[in-house]
Parts: structure tokens; C-alpha cells; sequence
């Protein structure tokens, strides 16, 4: 009798040892390969791009692949010691950006083709250009008019400038996977609950089973 405790203590703790090796060896492959980010925003005809690991960390020569809607790679490169890039677009189209950081490092950034006709550059060349071929004749017709086109100007740039950083911070805490507590806490009780179903299926298997001397 004593030996069939004992044939039960081992069986019920194999099962507990396999699954909690499981659980050791998978949750930081699963993180590393998401715990990196890469932010692209457009000015002019220029895109800059700046990858990072969470907690802070630059990506130093980290590989940057940009294709774009069907896939066609457009060109690649490598971040610099402060984990940027950038590069003069071949074309004026939506485009993704992949960033390689090696170890199953990955994270990818897309682009529109409106990101580059909302450039500030673009905004500020083309509202410059109208008010200089018509200054003279609005100068001397309507001077208040031209001073508040300029300050609605100046607003759109302030807002196209704006909105790279805005999109670095949405980015920065859509991807950020560090594990909570709730999470640490859900998923030991979601590995707990495994042990106890194979606990209890291999104990109503040894139950079966008549013991043999």
C-alpha cells in the first residue's frame, strides 16, 4: 500500500514538472519576439524612422526593410547607434517598414500615401508658394487677410509636426508587453489549473489500473 503512495506522488508530479518547464522555457520566447518597436514619420519627401526595445534601449544596426502594398521591397538598411534611419522615398506611396533586430526581434510601422501629401514640409512649401506669387495684390488689398492665412498656416504646420509624436506615444503603449501583475497572476493560475487536470486524469487512470506487487 505504501508503494502505491508513492507510484501515485510520482505519477502526479510528472505531469507538474513537464508543465512547469513548459511554462519557464516559453514565456520569454514568446516576448522576445514582440519586445521592440519601430516608429516612421514623414517629412517632405524624407521618412525617419526610430527603432527601440522596451525599457528604453536603442537598436544599433538593426535592419530596416521597406516594401510596399504588394509586397515589392523598395529598399533596406541599417538604424545607427541611436536607432535611426532614414531615407529618401523612391515613391510618394503607402508603405511598410519592417524592422530586424535579430534574435526573433521584429516589429513592423505602416505609412500611408496621405502621410506624405500631410508632410509639414510639403504643407509649408506649398502655402508659402501661394501667398509669395499673390503677396503683392492681397498686400496691398486686404493686409489683415494675409496675417490670418499666415496664422492658420503656421497652425497646420504646428499640427502636422505635432502629430509624430503623438503617433510615437499611441505606438509606444500599443506595443509595449511588459507583464503586468494581473497577467503573472492569470497565468499561474492558468498553469495551476492544467496541473490539477492532469493530476486528477492520470489518478483516475491509476484507479483503473489494479496495482501489481
Amino acid at each position: 500500500m505504501k508503494t502505491n503512495k508513492l507510484f501515485n506522488k510520482k505519477t502526479i508530479l510528472k505531469p507538474f514538472l513537464i508543465i512547469t518547464a513548459i511554462w519557464i522555457i516559453t514565456p520569454p520566447i514568446s516576448t522576445w519576439a514582440h519586445r521592440v518597436t519601430v516608429f516612421a514619420w514623414v517629412e517632405g519627401d524624407t521618412v525617419f524612422t526610430e527603432s527601440k526595445f522596451s525599457g528604453g534601449k536603442r537598436v544599433t544596426n538593426g535592419a530596416i526593410e521597406v516594401y510596399d502594398l504588394v509586397g515589392k521591397k523598395l529598399l533596406e538598411g541599417r538604424t545607427d547607434n541611436a536607432g535611426k534611419y532614414s531615407f529618401k522615398t523612391p515613391v510618394k506611396t503607402g508603405m511598410k517598414i519592417v524592422l530586424e533586430a535579430g534574435m526573433g526581434h521584429r516589429a513592423e510601422w505602416a505609412l500611408t500615401r496621405n502621410d506624405f501629401d500631410e508632410s509639414p514640409d510639403n504643407n509649408m512649401d506649398a502655402n508659402l508658394s501661394g501667398q509669395t506669387s499673390g503677396s503683392s495684390s492681397k498686400d496691398a488689398i486686404l493686409p489683415a487677410a494675409g496675417s490670418a492665412d499666415i496664422e492658420a498656416t503656421m497652425e497646420k504646420v504646428l499640427d502636422k509636426k505635432l502629430k509624430p509624436l503623438i503617433g510615437r506615444l499611441n505606438n509606444l503603449e500599443r506595443q509595449s508587453d511588459d507583464p503586468t501583475f494581473t497577467d503573472i497572476l492569470g497565468g499561474l493560475g492558468y498553469i495551476m489549473g492544467l496541473v490539477g487536470i492532469a493530476a486528477y486524469v492520470h489518478s483516475r487512470r491509476r484507479e483503473k489500473q489494479p496495482f501489481k506487487k
